[in-house]
This record gives structure tokens, sequence and C-alpha cells, in this order.
């Protein structure tokens, strides 16, 4: 058996360990494994390598792709898709691994639809945000890298008295900016799924403030909505799949805190820092068994699935619902979370 991997959409730390694991699943099964280089950009462009257990065997702790990945959508071009086809038989593929997101995912459920090339996925993204897995890889080790970084900007707040609003990734699924300010103790968290109610953070950023404490962290997530103004968009460009460019909420916010409290406040975006470097050892564990469960997939012919944690389990699910919808947040994390913040005045429960 000829199996094709690529990885697509954005880089995540977890991606070398799921190459790894299939390449290593397929040879023991006397199978190989080509690397399909930049996303779909390379099955359009049919630009591959070889891959053996011996060039993947060290690559686990690698953060980013050793195949490089592109934002590349096929579907953009219908002359891309014939290509894609074309190029899946040149090489003589019995399957193809695509690792990705929702975009990555989405194009080859599409090809497994219209076009019936066998195809298997694995999902990829620090958002957390595909629906059908409990949770993605890469994840975990965004939410520890903002931690980290948390950690070390609560000292210089604190020496400075200032309240500093910390932005995450996300887009549109809050995992991010809600777990990662639980786990620093954010005097307030804000969300996609819940509008910013500003009086109420910075009545309680005044109330800490009072209190004795005399500095703040708050976290927000680069998706989080103003009920009268929607998203801040880094531009007005979209991207290949759609999605418009997210960012720049955290200065916002900072702006209009400073102007509200008369209090110094700074903001920082993390940005890419949440994607890069090497993966958590949970990471490396969840992609080493998501690896292996889409392996067994290509090796069984169930094609059209993509592998998925469901409790403590890796499982099949097809691509069909894997792409049908967004995961936002469990409201239910922000419940929790909101015992730190009602402040003077009850903030609205969350539904």
């Amino acid at each position: 058996m000829r199996v094709g991997i690529l990885t697509g959409g954005g880089d995540c730390p977890g991606l070398n360990a799921v190459i790894r694991a299939v390449v290593r699943k397929i040879h023991n099964a006397g199978g190989e494994c080509v690397g399909v280089l930049e996303g779909w950009r390379g099955m359009v462009q049919n630009l591959t390598c070889p891959l053996d257990v011996n060039y993947t065997d060290g690559i686990i702790a690698m953060g980013g792709t050793i195949l490089g990945s592109s934002r590349t959508n096929p579907y953009k071009h219908p002359e891309h898709v014939r290509q894609v086809v074309e190029n899946f038989r040149k090489n003589a593929f019995d399957a193809l691994v695509a690792i990705g997101g929702e975009d990555t995912l989405g194009v080859a459920h599409k090809l497994h639809s219209q076009e019936g090339l066998p195809l298997v996925g694995v999902p990829k993204t620090i958002d957390n945000d595909l629906s059908a897995t409990d949770f993605t890889f890469g994840f975990d080790t965004a939410i520890n890298i903002v931690m980290e970084a948390v950690d070390r900007l609560r000292t210089t707040a604190e020496s400075h008295r200032r309240i500093i609003v910390v932005e995450t990734m996300g887009r549109h699924a809050g995992w991010i900016a809600c777990l990662s300010g639980m786990a620093v103790a954010a005097d307030y968290i804000l969300v996609p799924e819940v509008p910013i109610n500003f009086d109420h953070l910075c009545q309680v950023l005044a109330e800490r403030r009072a209190a004795g404490k005399k500095y703040s962290i708050v976290v927000v997530s680069e998706g989080a909505q103003f009920p009268d103004r929607g998203m801040i968009a880094k531009a007005a460009e979209v991207d290949a799949f759609g999605h418009v460019k997210l960012g720049g909420i955290g200065e916002v916010l900072a702006g209009m805190i400073e102007e509200r409290l008369k209090v110094e406040t700074r903001s920082v975006t993390l940005g890419h820092l949440q994607r890069g470097g090497s993966p958590s050892a949970y990471d490396r564990v969840l992609s080493t068994r998501f690896g292996i469960k889409a392996a067994e997939l290509v090796l069984a012919g169930d094609f059209g699935k993509m592998a998925a944690l469901r409790g403590n389990d890796i499982v099949a699910v097809s691509l069909a619902e894997a792409v049908n919808d967004t995961k936002r947040l469990d409201l239910r994390y922000m419940e929790e979370a909101q015992e730190w913040f009602l402040g003077a005045y009850q903030v609205p429960r969350v539904e």
C-alpha cells in the first residue's frame, strides 16, 4: 500500500508526531508513505518527498511540520481539483491522510464524497473548534504557552501596578482564552460566545484595585465581540477559505479600559507564539494515537473518516460530521470561571 500524507492550514505542535505514527503503522504493515509538501498546494502542483521510519522516527519533539503547510483551497479553481485527482493517480496513491482543521478536512470531505478519492482525516487545530472530537491536538500546547506567557507578564504588571490585556487566538471559539484564563487566575475572561459587557469588566477591575490588588490581568479571545461593534479584523481581505484576519481587540480594549479607569493599561498579543515550539507530552501522545488510528482506517479501507477523541477512546467519525459545524466553547467552563469575576453586580449568566 502506498499512502500520501499532507498537513494543511496553520502549523500546530504535534503534526510531526502524527506523521511519525502513520509512517510507522503503514511500514509495519508492509506499506510505504509519501509526503505531500505544503498542504493541498502540494497535491495541485505534485510536490512530494519520500517518508520512511528512519527519517521520521526522531521528529516527535519537533514543532511545526516537516512537510510544510499552506492555506491553499483547490475548490477556488475547478482546474485545481482536477489536478489534485490527476496527481493522486500519478503518484499511485492507495490512500491519502489529510491532517488539518476544518478547512483542510472540508476539502478532504469534498474530494472523497464528490471525486471518490480514498481519504482519511486527522483533527489538528490549536483552536479546539472541530466538532466530533472532544479535543484536537495542539490545543494543550497552546494553552500552556499562554499560561507561561501570562505568568511572566504578571510580574511586570504587578511591579508597575498596571492592567494588562492579553489577546489570544481562537477565532470564533473561546477555548484558548477561557481555559488559559482559568489557569492563570485572570481577573476577567472575554470569549466570542459571550458578548463583551464593558461596564461590568471595568467595575470588576475597579473593585479589585479598591480592595488592594494593584494590578489586573484580562484575557480576551481575538474573536470576542462588543454588542454594537462585532469582531475586530486586521484587514478587510479574506483568505482562500473566506476567513477574515482577526486581531486587534486587545489593543482596542486596553485603550478603552485606560480611558475609563484612568489606570495605565497595556495590551499584549501573543499571536503565533501560541502555535510554535515543541508539543506538550499530552499532545505528543494524542497525536501519536490519532496517527495510529488514521493508519488503521487506511489499512481497513474505511475511508471518508476522521480519527477522533471520545472520552479516552480514539474512534472513527465521518468527515461529514467532523466539518459539519464549528465547536464553540462549552459555556460550563465560563460559568465556573465567572465565580472569580462576578463583581458588585452580577454579570448575566451564560446560557
